[in-house]
């Protein structure tokens, strides 16, 4: 009996480690909790993604080499970061594999404000989506640590329903 239990929880952890990205390469859905992990911003601070439960955030993956995600980045700073960060709500950038002088650069160009932590080797981006996919997107998470909207590029009518997503966990109490 034991041997076929051990056999169970093997195939079980194999397979769940297997997990098939969506037609977006998302490994994640909205209604999953948040996997936790440790985030190192540019100034040498960390901590955890899951000491923020109890207020929303947002994750924004980016890169400094990505047209898209400059495109988007001063979208992010003025009409989510400047607009609802009073509301206790956060955002945090998280670039994908660059050193950290070109972190510190990008955030200088793109003058932006909101946090921005380090990835490398794309670990944190790896558990939300497929790591051969696309950098630009953003993961909103609510106030109980669950994701509730997932975007992919910057498109404008996906931005403006992650916006009024957010002016729904900021109205909860």
């Amino acid at each position: 009996m034991k041997t076929i239990t051990l056999i169970f929880l093997l195939t079980f952890l194999i397979s769940a480690q297997n997990i098939t990205p969506d037609e977006r390469g998302f490994l994640v859905k909205v209604g999953d909790p948040v996997p936790d992990f440790e985030m190192i911003y540019i100034d040498g601070s960390s901590d955890k993604i899951s000491d923020y439960l109890g207020s929303p955030v947002l994750l924004q993956f980016t890169a400094s080499w990505c047209s898209v995600c400059r495109q988007e980045t001063p979208h992010i700073e003025k009409e989510i970061w400047k607009r609802f960060k009073a509301k206790g709500f956060t955002v945090i950038g998280i670039d994908r594999d660059e050193p950290l002088e070109v972190v510190k650069q990008f955030v200088e160009d793109m003058q932006s404000t909101y946090p921005m932590a380090l990835d490398p080797g794309a670990e944190i981006f790896g558990l939300f989506a497929d790591k051969k996919s696309g950098v630009t997107r953003n993961i909103l998470i609510d106030s109980d640590g669950k994701i509730v909207f997932l975007t992919r590029l910057f498109e404008e009518e996906e931005f403006n329903s992650l916006i009024k997503q957010i002016e729904q966990l900021v109205k909860s109490p």
